[in-house]
């Protein structure tokens, strides 16, 4: 086992002999396991364990046999005890999705301040079969089909090409301790059911069971590849960004075939689930729609459908100064104030206002627009709706949503990044201006 261990270790690239690798350690046998092949193979590595305090003295045991095994053999050793279930409840999680929160970016901690290359976790073969056999009764995309990935950025899994039997053969032969979760016979667990009493029916049908879903899981890692990048030429030609604005063209998504499951992978990153789908295409034709996923909001506009995170409140007002030269929040802008000669013309960039001095009232306000909000526009000599003048420079709900409003008094001199008012514009009388220029 120490011999396929290491021409693994070799031929996949996991990592090189010299580097340091922290292995994360639960006192369960495949954990265990790994730390004894990492000790005969003489490696430089340090030993990680997390108490989640779930299991009342058994966790505290678990803990206790890591610590001594760290002793024993004179390893670094990192112990970190998480109050699991407050967390859980903190953020609104399952106790199993904070334990997985937890403990990995504690690891990622330890890693990245004590000088590791990676951080290695004792998943083996079964693991990959039960992943992908509770991944295919949930409901799964391509993805997970493919099972555990061996190497995934920083984090190894350098017993991944054995088995629980060969796992559990190793264990026997060298005396290796270990504890078992007590919770790893329960059937009230989709894992244990698949563990203990579906993949063992599988094999009564199909001896060769595991063998052939851990190449199937192969094979389709290797399509998966080939459809990423197909997806990725694709999202080049239909999607592109504008700041925080993501903008897909509308025309060109309905010209691909297959058009749910290009739109899906599009998508999906922020965190719009796939059911939602069928719903965001039977409404292409509905400008105004939106959709939410928890962090981000669909809107489907004209010409493209809008995705933007979701902002928080954004009801502030922002006092501008006389003798204020930059604005960093909510927008950056920089203000200067200048003397200039008869004849001077403004420059016709939107997102710089060139404004009459004497006219404006300090402190300014910086705010969103409200509906009711009128102005006059830049060559006009009368009021126009703020509403109205949107519609007439054909801006989504979502652009509106971003707009501020410069205001002299209760006067609006500025819709930044787009008109200023005719009452702040320069006259042949004027001799000394505001320039505020917006960075974009």
């Amino acid at each position: 086992m120490l011999k396929k261990f290491l021409e693994n270790i070799k031929s996949s690239e996991l990592f090189n002999p010299e580097d340091r690798i922290l292995l994360t350690v639960s006192g369960g046998i495949d954990s265990m396991v790994m730390a004894r092949l990492f000790m005969e193979a003489g490696f430089n590595y340090g030993i990680a364990h997390c108490n989640f305090q779930l299991r009342g003295t058994d966790a505290d045991s678990d803990e206790k046999l890591v610590e001594e095994y760290a002793a024993a053999y004179n390893l670094p050793y990192y112990l970190v005890k998480f109050n699991t279930k407050e967390y859980a409840r903190t953020k609104g999680i399952s106790i199993q999705m904070a334990a997985r929160e937890l403990r990995y970016d504690w690891f990622e901690k330890i890693r990245s301040e004590n000088g590791y290359k990676y951080i290695a976790v004792a998943h083996n073969s079964d693991d990959v079969i039960e992943t992908i056999l509770n991944n295919l009764i949930r409901g799964t995309g391509i993805r997970g089909l493919t099972g555990i990935k061996e190497k995934n950025d920083s984090i190894i899994r350098p017993v991944l090409v054995f088995s629980r039997e060969k796992i559990e053969k190793y264990q026997k032969e060298n005396n290796i301790p270990y504890r078992e979760d007590k919770s790893n016979q329960s059937l009230k667990y989709s894992r244990n059911r698949l563990r203990h009493v579906v993949i063992p029916e599988l094999e009564k049908i199909n001896p060769g069971f595991r063998e052939g879903i851990i190449e199937t899981a192969a094979y389709i890692a290797g399509a998966e590849q080939i459809f990423t990048k197909a997806i990725k030429a694709r999202k080049n030609e239909v999607l592109s960004k504008e700041h925080d604005l993501i903008k897909i063209d509308k025309k060109a998504l309905l010209k691909l075939n297959n058009i749910a499951t290009y739109l899906y992978e599009f998508i999906r990153e922020f965190a719009f689930p796939k059911e939602s789908i069928p719903k965001i295409l039977s409404k292409l034709e509905d400008p105004g729609k939106q959709f939410f996923s928890q962090t981000h909001r669909l809107l489907i506009d004209r010409r493209y459908i809008l995705i933007t995170r979701i902002k928080k409140d954004e009801s502030r007002e922002y006092d501008i100064y006389e003798n204020t030269k930059r604005l960093t929040e909510p927008i950056q802008l920089a203000l200067s104030t200048e003397d200039i000669n008869p004849g001077f013309k403004p420059g016709s960039s939107r997102n710089i206002a060139f404004l009459n001095h004497s006219k404006l009232s300090f402190p300014l306000r910086l705010r969103k627009w409200k509906n009711g909000d009128r102005f006059m526009p830049l060559g006009l000599n009368n009021m126009k709706k703020l509403s109205d003048f949107f519609i007439d420079e054909k801006l989504s709900l979502i652009d509106k949503e971003n707009t501020w409003i410069l205001l002299s008094g209760n006067k609006i001199a500025w819709i930044v990044g787009h008109r200023i008012d005719n009452r702040f514009r320069i006259t042949e009388d004027s001799r000394r201006i505001l320039k505020i220029e917006l960075s974009i």
